[in-house]
């Protein structure tokens, strides 16, 4: 069975990456337009999801909500947070994503993801800093006096 995923530790991850707690209650929550809140921030509550694993269900409110909800997106599934978020589940409104700790397959997936990403970028500052030993190095044998004959 899945690791059980409760609300305050996923509220704890979302207010130290700076965004702000509502305490909305789940009443709430159902009611009204996510848009209908002055500052933009997060509501959670607690679900069990169809395999009885307890989950989170993030909210985002306020006058840009759909922003909030892109960053609490990118804010969860950052590899020191490992939790997986899925937009698309049963009884999920527009506003709202579903949160539940990551597998170990899932974060080596995106392990694997992030490196195939930044290959090309690792490749070129490899090649340019042996470009940059190669220049070093002949000018250190041109200030010795010990140019190469060819």
């Amino acid at each position: 069975m899945p690791r059980a995923t409760r609300a305050h530790t996923i509220a704890k991850h979302l207010t130290n990456g700076g965004f702000t707690d509502l305490h909305l209650t789940e009443a709430e929550q159902h009611e009204g337009h996510p848009g209908q809140y002055d500052t933009d921030g997060f509501a959670l509550r607690q679900h069990t999801d169809a395999d009885g694993t307890l989950v989170a269900i993030a909210g985002a409110y306020g006058p840009d909500w759909f922003a909030t909800m892109r960053e609490i997106h990118y804010r969860l599934e950052r590899p020191y947070v490992r939790c997986t978020v899925l937009t698309e589940a049963p009884g999920l409104a527009d506003h709202e994503v579903l949160v539940r700790w990551a597998t170990s397959a899932e974060l080596q997936e995106r392990k694997r993801a992030r490196a195939r990403t930044q290959a090309p970028i690792a490749a070129l500052l490899r090649q340019q800093e042996a470009a940059a030993k190669a220049a070093a190095r002949q000018q250190e044998l041109e200030e010795a006096g010990q140019t190469g004959l060819w």
